[in-house]
């Protein structure tokens, strides 16, 4: 990094045009005059990352203690040098100079980054007055990213954004967090400690990890990157069952689905300047002499191929979805646990292109009654399982302050509200339904947002009815969260049932196993195997246990793997008449006929989507799988 710092009796600036197109956005482009400063004119080199942040702001300090002032502006200058960064790591890397040197000085100002600008400044005549550093990382010193991540801007400032938090009651009023009477044992009054405290980090192993693993569902892959999970073939056919109920709903709704690359250009300029709006850490790779990244949402492919579109007013507004197998993001090592927080996972995408803020609204709305029935249908209650938090700025608030009132009837129970008082990141409006789990952690799942920015910034144009060229708005949404968030919720709600004395369960439709058949003896096996074929052919998951183990240690073990259906043949069964059925959510034993049973079965999944058993039928086939 090279520095020239200036001791100046005063600097006027002006930005004139973006030099870049990913030039970070600013509130105006009027003129700004610092009197009594030092001017830190600042080129970031090719090799220079965050190592060597805390030797630049040395020098800085140990440079105004010399001369006296505690006044300083950090400007972008590439002029001092030929081998310079990338733009994204330049900006974070200057982005991260002002943030330190804050702790360090009286007054901090940071001139914008990727503009031209015209300026006049005025150095002072001490011999001190002018100062010439270059600084590099020493050459042992360890990349605190080790190369795999980068910060967004976004995310580096997302701890320290200026907000207020309100309550807003089901009737509509918005009350100050200070002064709403919260029930400190549920999970609303958790949701709003986890929000302003902004703890992320994980102390002890939550229920969902211990579940996951007994019940054979999933387990972290200690020879890959951490939050990058392994799934057997029950956690496999759940993830495939939810991922198909989602796409489907969604493709009812109008979704059309696509499919998009996984990794792209860092230098691309739509690209860049999105990531630096976007809260989020990438992994980083090289290839061809080119720096990509993996993506950490659908947004990148779906922009681009939306803007290859030809498009009219009359088309809008137009859903594209994929659902990304996987979507990476690097997430904090601290904060990784089991199915929580990830950092590779499937997230069913959808984005809508509207006209305009009404038609926008309009389409949040439904998007909003979309999503409180893709929770409910995969068995996440809205009134008992999620709570609501929306974030928005006070520009908008003030001009939709009915529009907001609506979700408070809609979600019947109190919403957490975060509010903005300027624009920071890409959207204006934002909502999603959180599921706390036991130990006070909050994950999102459902979630929509209204994006002002990126139809202009990827240049994606329609042709409105006056015949004129227009940018759209976008909506983000995803209508159950991430695939792994929905297990992970599934899961700790299934450990609360029961330490509630309720039957841990998943719903039907999800479990692996829906009917089980113990033969009391091998002479049984044969007509067991009749029962098998018949429920195989209406579409219901039924295996046979066939080891040569006693009964009552096959139905402990069908028990443990929480199958809703176990059913013992014995010779009463063979010699005709009704099955015995053992049903794990009424705790009963019943007798009836097999065709009885399978109307049962499929009146309870009948609007879910089906996919066969993953593994072996006959248990004694299956390998046993140390979870």
């Amino acid at each position: 990094m090279r520095i020239l710092l200036l001791h100046s009796d005063f600097i006027e600036y002006q930005p004139i045009s973006k030099e870049i197109e990913s030039a970070e956005e600013i509130p105006s482009t009027s003129s700004k005059k610092i009197n009594d400063v030092i001017v830190a004119l600042i080129a970031v080199e090719k090799d220079d990352d965050e190592s060597i942040i805390d030797d630049v702001c040395k020098e800085l300090k140990t440079y105004s203690e010399m001369i006296k002032c505690d006044n300083i502006l950090v400007y972008p200058y590439a002029h001092l040098s030929s081998d310079l960064a990338n733009p994204l790591t330049a900006q974070t890397l200057l982005i991260s100079v002002e943030k330190k040197a804050k702790s360090l000085f009286g007054i901090v100002n940071r001139a914008p980054f990727g503009w031209t600008k015209s300026f006049n400044v005025k150095i002072k005549g001490h011999p001190l007055a002018e100062h010439a550093k270059t600084i590099q990382k020493n050459a042992g010193a360890k990349n605190k990213t080790g190369g795999a991540e980068t910060e967004s801007i976004a995310l580096k400032s997302e701890d320290t954004l200026n907000s207020t938090w309100y309550v807003l009651a089901t009737e509509g009023n918005m009350i100050p967090i200070g002064e709403y009477s919260f029930d400190k044992k549920n999970a609303f009054s958790k949701l709003a400690d986890y929000e302003l405290s902004k703890k992320r980090t994980v102390s002890e192993i939550p229920p969902h990890v211990k579940l996951m693993k007994r019940l054979a569902l999933a387990d972290y892959e200690p020879s890959s990157d951490g939050g990058n999970m392994r799934y057997y073939p029950k956690g496999r056919l759940m993830k495939s069952l939810i991922e198909t109920y989602v796409t489907k709903m969604i493709h009812e709704y109008g979704g059309i689905e696509v499919e998009t690359p996984v990794m792209y250009d860092s230098n691309h300029p739509s690209i860049h300047s999105y990531f630096n709006r976007f809260p989020a850490r990438q992994y980083n790779i090289k290839s061809d002499n080119k720096q990509l990244f993996l993506r950490f949402a659908a947004c990148f492919g779906q922009f681009l191929m939306a803007k290859d579109f030809q498009i009219s007013y009359k088309q809008l507004p137009l859903k594209l979805y994929e659902l990304t197998r996987y979507s990476f993001r690097r997430e904090k090592s601290g904060e990784l646990v089991g199915l929580r927080r990830l950092r590779a996972f499937s997230m069913p995408d959808c984005h809508a292109f509207c006209k305009d803020i009404d038609q926008a609204k309009e389409e949040f709305v439904k998007r909003f009654e979309l999503s409180l029935k893709v929770i409910e249908g995969l068995g996440i209650s809205p009134n008992d399982d999620v709570d609501m938090v929306i974030r928005f700025t006070s520009d908008f608030y003030e001009q939709n302050k009915e529009f907001i009132k609506e979700f408070a009837g809609r979600m019947k129970k109190p919403i957490l509200v975060e509010i903005w008082k300027e624009r920071f990141f890409y959207f204006i409006v934002k909502w999603e339904f959180n599921f706390v789990d036991s130990m006070g952690k909050a994950a999102a799942l459902s979630t929509d947002q209204i994006d002002v920015e990126n139809g202009e910034r990827y240049n994606i144009e329609f042709v409105d009815s006056d015949g004129e060229k227009k940018y759209p708005i976008i909506l983000h949404n995803s209508p159950s969260g991430a695939v792994e968030r929905v297990m992970f919720a599934l899961l700790e709600k299934s450990d609360r049932d029961a330490t509630r004395g309720k039957i841990p369960v998943l719903p039907l439709w999800l479990s692996h196993t829906q009917v089980r058949i113990i033969p009391v003896a091998s002479k049984h096996l044969e007509f067991g195997q009749k029962i098998l074929g018949e429920l195989d052919r209406n579409n219901i998951r039924v295996d046979i246990d066939d080891r040569e183990l006693s009964v009552a240690k096959k139905i402990r073990d069908a028990e443990s793997e929480w199958i809703h259906f176990i059913i013992v043949v014995g010779d009463k069964e063979v010699e005709g008449g009704e099955l015995v059925v053992r049903d794990r959510l009424s705790k009963s034993q019943y007798g009836i006929n097999l065709e009885d049973l399978i109307k049962n079965i499929k009146l309870q999944v009948s609007d879910k989507p089906y996919l066969p058993l993953n593994l072996p039928s006959y248990l004694s086939k299956r390998p046993i799988i140390m979870a």
